[in-house]
């Protein structure tokens, strides 16, 4: 594949670039060291806002609905705060957070997407209770003319 063949699709304009408040958690969570106490974090990175769906809080006002009080784990830590603060996505700055951007954690979000949401394939229709496709049966095997070989 060249880079031409690259060029050749068509133009996607993004448009203009939307602020949207605050920081990502995990931009401040990556600049502490863990294991941490709840303390050091309010120490280290309590001023800073964090992007919600309920627009920017500060780590100290989210540490506040916390009661664990020590962290083994980056990971640990991020699930009590989505605890408190909840998933989804967040508003843009200036709108008052009646438009949002995308979430936070959209990786895992996709992750999820096609699980439960009751849409069968042609593919969910074809397989078996072992969930094997079988092939569908052509026209030609219905015909019991012998061929010569």
């Amino acid at each position: 594949m060249s880079d031409e063949e690259d060029d050749s699709g068509p133009v996607v304009e993004l448009g203009e670039e939307t602020p949207v408040e605050g920081v990502p958690l995990a931009r401040v969570t990556s600049r502490l060291h863990w294991p941490i106490e709840k303390s050091e974090i309010g120490r280290h990175e309590g001023d800073a806002e964090i992007r919600t769906p309920d627009g920017p809080q500060t780590i100290s006002t989210i540490l506040e609905d916390i009661s664990e009080t020590y962290f083994q784990r980056r990971q640990e830590f991020e699930s009590h705060v989505r605890d408190v603060i909840g998933t989804g996505p967040v508003g843009v700055a200036g709108d008052g957070g009646s438009s949002t951007a995308a979430p936070e954690s959209d990786v895992e979000d996709a992750a999820d997407a096609g699980e439960g949401d009751g849409a069968e394939t042609d593919a969910d229709e074809d397989a078996g209770a072992d969930g094997a496709v079988e092939a569908p049966e052509s026209e030609e095997d219905d015909d019991d003319t012998p061929t010569d070989e």
